[in-house]
C-alpha cells in the first residue's frame, strides 16, 4: 500500500441534532496511491479504469466495486461488516464487491470514537463507523444518481437505485454503476448529507443478512498473508533481548560469543535492549541466547510479589476513609447505606492476565533515507506512527504503515513495541528489510497484562428488599495512565478502561463509583473485556447474592430493577426461556445467571455448572444479546461464542504470578489456558433492535464468570469472589 499523497480538501457537513460534525472524506485521489498487492486475498483491485466519488468506494468500468475496510481484521469480521454499511447505503449488488484493507491516514479513515484516530478495539468499530461509513455510501451513491441524471437528461429525482444499477422507473432505462463509471466526473462540490437521509432499519438489504466473511476463503486454503508471513528480497531477521522486568534499562552487554556465530549479521544496541540480525530467526534467537546483558535495578517491579501486592490492594479497597477518583455518582449513596434496612458487602480480586495471540508479535521494516514502511498486524496504525515518530525519530509523514491480518489481538495489538522493535534495527540497517518476531516466552513475560484489581461493593436494601444503594471501589493500575497520560491527567485520574463496565441500567436511588490508582512497576494494558470483564464479574455476583439475601428469585429482581430498560428486559427473559429457568435440575448441577449492558449492547446469559474435584464444569451456556442493528447476525453468534471460551478460561485458570517482579509463567507448558474438553456447548439467540449498533467483540465475555460463579453458589452456597475461581 503506497501512502496517501494528496488528499482532497472537500468535506460534506453530517448532521447531528441543533450541531452539525464536519467529517472530510478524500476522494479519487486517494485511490491512485492503493496497492493491488496490499489487497490481502479478498480479492480488491484498483484498476485505473474506474471512478472514485470519494474515497470510500472505487467503481471499476467492467462491473466491480472495490470498498474499503479502514479497521483491522483480527478474526471479529470488520473486513466484512464495513464495507457493508457502505455497500447498503450504495444498494451495491454484492456479488460485484471487492475489500481492500484502508491505508493508515486517519483523516480519511479515522475512527470518531477514537478521536479520529485508526485504532481497532474496545468494540468501537462498528459503534464508531456505523454513521460516517453509511453517509459515506449515501454521498458517492447521491454522487452516481446525479452523474446518471446527467446521462439520462431526467431530474435526479426521478431516478432511483438498486443492486449497482440507476433507475428511471418512468421510462425503464437503466445505467449500471460500471456504465456510469466510464463518463462520470467528480463534482465540484460533493452532496451534503445527514444522518435523517440515512436508510431505516425497515429497509435494509445488506445489513442483516449473513453475507459470507470476505477473509475466510483465503484463510481456509492458505493464501491469506499475516505479519509473520511476510517476505522481501535480502531480508533478515531479529530476536530482542528485553529486560527481565519492566521498564529496566541495559547498561552492558557482551555480544563477542553472538558474533561469533555463524549467520549473525548484526547485533545493535537498542535504548530498551539488544536485537541480534541473522539471515533467520532460529540464528537470531540462538545468538541472543548467546548475550551476557547487565541490567538496571531500579524498576518498581522489583518489590512486586502478586500474593503481597493483591493483599495490599484488597486493605485500600476496603478503608473506606481512601475515597481515591470519584469516578460516577448518581444520587445520595452514603445516606441510602446508612439509612439501609439490611446491607451486602463482599471484596472481590481478579489476577493478571496474559493475551495468548496465536500469531506472536511480529513486524517487517525497512528504512530508505528519512522514510520507514513497516507491516504489522496491528490494531492501531496511529499508535504505531506515535511511537515510530516519538522514539525512533521518524517525521509522520514519512511513515508508511501496511497493516496485515492479524492472528489474534484482544487489546495486545494496539500497543506498538514490537512495531518500534522493527523499525529502530531497520534504521541501523537502512536498506535491509528485517523481520523481528517474539517467541511465545517473549510474549508472555513482556505482556501488557490486564491489571490486578481489589474491588469492594456494599449494597444496601430497604426493608422490601429492593436495592437503594451501591458503593463500588476499584483499586488497580492505570492503563491510560501509561498509554495516555494527558488524557488521563485531563480526565482528573479517570481511567476510562480500567474502569468500564462499572456504569449500570440497574434502577438505584444511590450509586457511587470511586477509583483508587496504583503505581507498582508493571505495564498494565487493554485485554479482551478490560473492564467490564471483572467489574461486572463484582456486580452480577454481589445483585445475586442480594436477591437470594432477600428471599427473591435472581431473574425476578433483576427484572424489577430494569423496568425502565425494556432492551434489558427482553434479553434476560428471552435467555431464561432458552435455560428453561427455574426447571427442576439434575442432582449435582445447577442455573447461574449474569447480565451485562457494556458498550451499549444487551446480554443475558445462563450457564449450566457442576463441581468436580472441587472445581466447577461447565456444560452449557445460554445467551441472548441485542446488539442494536446488528449487521451480521451470523458473525455475532460467532462473536459471542468465542467470547464466552476466552472469558471462561481466564474464569477458571488464567493467571500471571509476579515474584520479585519477575513473571513465573513463560508458556502454555505454565501458563493454563482452557482445554478443549473443558469447552461447553453455547447457544446464541441475536435479537436485533432498531437501535444504534452497540460493540460486540467483547460483549460475551463480561457475563460468563458470573454466570459460573451464581450456578456454583445455587449449588454449594459458596460465593467465589476471586478470578480466576479459587477451589469451591
Amino acid at each position: 500500500m503506497n501512502p496517501v499523497t494528496t488528499v482532497s480538501r472537500r468535506a460534506f457537513m453530517v448532521g447531528s441534532g441543533a450541531g452539525s460534525l464536519g467529517i472530510s472524506f478524500g476522494l479519487a485521489s486517494a485511490w491512485a496511491t492503493l496497492d493491488a498487492a496490499h489487497a490481502q486475498g479478498f480479492g480488491g483491485t484498483t484498476s485505473g479504469n474506474a471512478f472514485s466519488p470519494n474515497g470510500w468506494v472505487h467503481f471499476g468500468t467492467d462491473g466491480s466495486v472495490t470498498l474499503v475496510s479502514p479497521a483491522a481484521e483480527m478474526g471479529q469480521g470488520t473486513m466484512t461488516a464495513m464495507p457493508m454499511l457502505l455497500a447498503e447505503e450504495l444498494d451495491l449488488d454484492w456479488k460485484q464487491v471487492k475489500v481492500v484493507q484502508a491505508p493508515a491516514h486517519s483523516k480519511i479513515f479515522g475512527n470518531p470514537r477514537f478521536g479520529g484516530g485508526m485504532v481497532t478495539g474496545a468494540s468501537r468499530t462498528v459503534a464508531g463507523y456505523y454513521d460516517p461509513i453509511r453517509l459515506a455510501g449515501l454521498q458517492a451513491r447521491l454522487v452516481m444518481v446525479q452523474a446518471a441524471a446527467d446521462m439520462l437528461k431526467v431530474p435526479a429525482a426521478e431516478l432511483r437505485t438498486e443492486k449497482s444499477t440507476v433507475i428511471h422507473s418512468a421510462s425503464g432505462r437503466k445505467l449500471s454503476y460500471a456504465q456510469i463509471a466510464k463518463v462520470a466526473q467528480a463534482p465540484a462540490e460533493l452532496p451534503k448529507v445527514d444522518k435523517a437521509m440515512l436508510k431505516p432499519m425497515s429497509q435494509f438489504k445488506i445489513i442483516g443478512t449473513d453475507i459470507a466473511r470476505v477473509d475466510v476463503a483465503s484463510k481456509s486454503n492458505g493464501t491469506a498473508k499475516f505479519g509473520i508471513d511476510q517476505r522481501m528480497p535480502g531480508m533478515l531477521w531479529a530476536s530482542v533481548l528485553r529486560a527481565p522486568l519492566h521498564r529496566e534499562k541495559l547498561e552492558s552487554v557482551d555480544d563477542a560469543a553472538t558474533r561469533a556465530l555463524p549467520g549473525v549479521k548484526n547485533v545493535v544496541r537498542l535504548p530498551y535492549g539488544v536485537a541480534v540480525v541473522a539471515d533467520s530467526f532460529h540464528t537470531a534467537r540462538q545468538g541472543r541466547d548467546l548475550l551476557k546483558a547487565q541490567w538496571s535495578s531500579t524498576s518498581k517491579a522489583r518489590s512486586h510479589n502478586s500474593a503481597a501486592v493483591l493483599a495490599e490492594y484488597v486493605a485500600r479497597s476496603q478503608n473506606l476513609s481512601d475515597a481515591g477518583v470519584e469516578f460516577a455518582k448518581h444520587g445520595d449513596t452514603a445516606a441510602q447505606l446508612a439509612g439501609a434496612f439490611k446491607t451486602f458487602s463482599a471484596t472481590y480480586t481478579s489476577e493478571m492476565v496474559s493475551h495468548i495471540c496465536l500469531e506472536p508479535m511480529n513486524c517487517t521494516a525497512k528504512v530508505e533515507g528519512d522514510q520507514v514502511e513497516v507491516w504489522a498486524p496491528s490494531q492501531s496504525p496511529s499508535f504505531i506512527i506515535g511511537a515510530l515518530s516519538g522514539a525512533a525519530g521518524f517525521k509522520p509523514e514519512n511513515i508508511k504503515i501496511n497493516i496485515t491480518l492479524l492472528g489474534g489481538g484482544f487489546g495486545r495489538r494496539v500497543e506498538p513495541d514490537y512495531a518500534l522493535d522493527a523499525a529502530l534495527v531497520a534504521k541501523a540497517m537502512p536498506g535491509t528489510p528485517i523481520q523481528v518476531i517474539w517467541t511465545r516466552e517473549d510474549d508472555i513475560t513482556h505482556d501488557k497484562y490486564r491489571p490486578l484489581t481489589s474491588q469492594h461493593l456494599v449494597a444496601g436494601v430497604d426493608a422490601q428488599g429492593k436495592l437503594v444503594g451501591l458503593l463500588h471501589r476499584v483499586v488497580s493500575e492505570g492503563i491510560y495512565a501509561r498509554v495516555a497520560p494527558p488524557a488521563f491527567k485531563a480526565s482528573g485520574g479517570k481511567d476510562q478502561p480500567v474502569m468500564e463496565g462499572v456504569e449500570i441500567s440497574y434502577g438505584v436511588p444511590g450509586h457511587l463509583v470511586q477509583f483508587m490508582i496504583e503505581e507498582r512497576g508493571v505495564d498494565a494494558g487493554f485485554w479482551r473485556a478490560v473492564g467490564p470483564g471483572y467489574t461486572k464479574f463484582a456486580i452480577e455476583t454481589l445483585i445475586d447474592e442480594v436477591a437470594r439475601g432477600v428471599g427473591r428469585d435472581p431473574l425476578g429482581y433483576r427484572l424489577d430493577m430494569l423496568g425502565q430498560h425494556p432492551r434489558a428486559r427482553a434479553v434476560l427473559n428471552q435467555v431464561a426461556q432458552m435455560a428453561g429457568w427455574g426447571r427442576g435440575m439434575p442432582a449435582g448441577r445447577a442455573l447461574g445467571l449474569a447480565f451485562s449492558d457494556a458498550w451499549n449492547s444487551m446480554i443475558g446469559m445462563v450457564a449450566e455448572v457442576s463441581i468436580k474435584d472441587g472445581k466447577p464444569v461447565v456444560h452449557q451456556v445460554w445467551a441472548a444479546v441485542d446488539p442494536g442493528h446488528a449487521v451480521q447476525p451470523k458473525n455475532i453468534e460467532v462473536q459471542v461464542e468465542g467470547s464466552v471460551i476466552y472469558g471462561l478460561s481466564a474464569a477458571l485458570h488464567e493467571k500471571i504470578t509476579l515474584k520479585n517482579g519477575e513473571p513465573q509463567e513463560t508458556n502454555l507448558n505454565s501458563y493454563r489456558v482452557l482445554r478443549a474438553n473443558e469447552t461447553p456447548l453455547v447457544n446464541v439467540k441475536v435479537m436485533p433492535s432498531d437501535n444504534h449498533p452497540g460493540g460486540m467483540g467483547e460483549v460475551g465475555l463480561p457475563p460468563i464468570a458470573p454466570a459460573v460463579a451464581n450456578a456454583v453458589a445455587a449449588l454449594t452456597g459458596k460465593r467465589l469472589r476471586s478470578l480466576p475461581f479459587t477451589s469451591v
